[in-house]
């Protein structure tokens, strides 16, 4: 999987101006986007963070899952540091798309975690694929980041690409109850790293 580079512009935001790179997938049919502030090309480890679309959480404030805060508080450490990059792929529902990622979350209704429910459909518990950050980063000059995450997965896709991963930065966020579940089977699961709360 590749993107290619299409256009970048100012993008405006609560939390400062960022600039915003337009990339296209053709073989996914997909566009990508990556947020940037100040300049990301000099050498310097940059604050970065890989996110996967999540249109219930993003931009419909669900409680299921944790991704809208998450995207917030990087967008926020990123205007505090004066200088970052988010790296918004288009891999709704950890790669399986949004129609399907309903049909996963009727199962969970049903009492399915997130890796059942995504096994019962047919899918991987992750179908992400961090390929095409390849050209992203390549056209950015970004060669090392301070990684905004929990999951090994992008730390290890991040360092095949050839990036220096320099950090881990943890992005945790308030746990709910619509969301315990969740994020619990995203510990035991999927190996993800969080710290102890309270």
């Amino acid at each position: 999987m590749t993107a290619r580079y299409v256009e970048s512009s100012r993008l405006p935001t609560a939390w400062g101006e960022f600039e915003m790179h337009g990339f296209e997938d053709a073989e996914g049919n997909k566009e990508h986007v990556v947020l940037t502030m100040g300049d990301v090309g000099n050498g310097e480890p940059v604050l970065a963070r890989v996110h996967s679309e999540c249109l219930t959480g993003d931009a419909l404030f669900s409680m299921r899952c944790d991704c809208g805060m998450q995207l917030h508080a990087a967008m926020k450490a990123i205007s505090e540091e004066g200088r970052g990059a988010i790296f918004y792929l288009r891999q709704e529902g950890r790669g399986i798309g949004l129609l399907n990622k309903i049909k996963a979350y009727k199962l969970q209704d049903a009492g399915a975690d997130t890796v059942e429910a995504n096994e019962q459909l047919g899918f991987g518990p992750d179908m992400r694929d961090y390929s095409l950050l390849k050209p992203m980063l390549e056209h950015l000059k970004i060669k090392s980041v301070r990684l905004m995450t929990n999951n090994p997965r992008k730390v290890a896709a991040l360092e095949e690409q050839g990036v220096d991963v320099v950090e881990r930065i943890a992005l945790q966020t308030a746990s709910n109850p619509h969301n315990e579940k969740y994020l619990s089977t995203k510990a035991g699961k999927l190996g993800h790293m969080f710290e102890a709360q309270g």
